[in-house]
């Protein structure tokens, strides 16, 4: 259908800051875990050629949310994810095309688990550490800076670290995930004894194997009682 408005009308467009944990796999973290960011090259103009956000226009019949998901499968293959609204953008140069105002969202994943698929209008997809980002295209650097701010800000009060982990981890590659994501270091005893005092952790009946030091006991976020330690008042806080 054609619409005829008598005020001009600005775009909408979702972006996405997916995170990802380098060496995360089912074998456990590296000793120097890195938080990444997945980047998509732009095949079109503007900014043809460049590093950008995977995202794109919202069409007439899709929610925020909906557009969000589809652009992420069709321009990167990543479907199925943990997936939360960040902010909204709309600086009214931001785009050069015309006046857009963009929804960003913010993603996690476990890197291990997809295999990278660029489409559509993406001619590329790839992983870029947070320290060494190259110039974004629009304004997408600060959209990474605002979702690195929030993912550190609620990781200390929500249990969304557990999206970025293995299913079954170690206490270790635990923390070595919060020391990542917050930069910084955190005290081993005080940590453990905060996440196993929770009671929000399974402990399995197995321990790592194929590696080269002793084997650690594996853990497993129970989400069910996670959820009903919520709904009972519990807050989570680290």
């Amino acid at each position: 259908m054609t619409y005829t408005y008598h005020y001009p009308r600005p775009a909408v467009t979702v972006d996405c800051v997916v995170f990802g944990i380098d060496c995360v796999s089912e074998a456990g973290l590296s000793r120097q875990p890195t938080l990444k960011v997945l980047l998509i090259q732009r095949k079109l103009p503007p900014f043809q050629g460049e590093w950008a956000l995977p995202g794109g226009f919202v069409q007439l019949d899709e929610s925020l949310e909906a557009a969000a998901r589809r652009e992420l499968h069709e321009e990167a293959g990543i479907e199925n994810v943990f997936l939360e609204q960040l902010y909204t953008f709309g600086e009214p140069k931001r785009d050069p095309r015309t006046h857009t105002v963009s929804v960003a969202y913010y993603a996690l994943i476990k890197t291990h688990g997809y295999r990278l698929k660029a489409a559509t209008d993406a001619s590329d997809a790839s992983w870029f550490n947070i320290e060494t980002l190259p110039t974004l295209a629009f304004d997408h650097g600060q959209m990474v800076s605002v979702a690195i701010a929030r993912l550190r800000a609620k990781i200390r009060y929500e249990p969304i670290g557990f999206e970025l982990l293995p299913r079954k981890f170690t206490l270790t590659q635990l923390q070595q995930l919060y020391e990542t994501i917050l930069n910084r270091p955190l005290d081993k005893r005080n940590f453990r004894k905060k996440l196993l005092k929770m009671g929000i952790l399974s402990v399995l009946d197995e321990k790592e194997t194929n590696v080269a030091h002793r084997a650690a006991q594996l853990y497993q976020f129970d989400a069910k009682q996670y959820g009903a330690l919520k709904q009972s008042g519990f807050n989570f806080e680290l």
